[in-house]
């Protein structure tokens, strides 16, 4: 039985071998939660995927978008900003939208270290998010 939600999942292709690892977990979780996965969008990187998303959330058969991807520590604070302005847009599409998007981006900032580690909790998250909104 599902509860009749459609999303979508928007993803960066830069660190694309451990954004297919997200993928396959946030695949995972929505199944587990009864949601159907309409479409998976892959964007060259993070500032790229406002747009992805909120081409998504305009369309009338998606309920909400699942961003994933990696802000990595870079030598400049290009990451840092980058972030926050992604984040900020992404937040404005939900309030604009009243579509939920759930973030599972790690970073800004992250170390190649701490990457593999949070790759399925960040994933797994982002769906719950959903979820949680489009239900509760």
């Amino acid at each position: 039985m599902t509860d009749g939600f459609a999303i979508s999942l928007v993803v960066g292709a830069f660190h694309r071998e451990a954004c297919e690892a997200m993928v396959s977990e946030a695949l995972s979780v929505a199944k587990a939660l009864a949601l159907d996965v309409r479409e998976e969008v892959w964007v060259p990187g993070s500032m790229e995927k406002p747009l992805a998303a909120k081409r998504l959330l305009a369309r009338d058969d998606i309920d909400a978008v699942v961003v994933l991807g990696i802000i990595e520590r870079g030598e400049t604070a290009h990451g840092r900003v980058m972030g926050q302005a992604v984040i900020q847009a992404l937040i404005h599409l939900q309030l604009e939208t009243n579509k939920p998007v759930g973030v599972g981006i790690l970073g800004p900032e992250i170390l190649p270290e701490q990457i593999p580690p949070r790759l399925a909790p960040y994933a797994q998250a982002a769906v719950r998010a959903v979820h949680a909104m489009l239900t509760g």
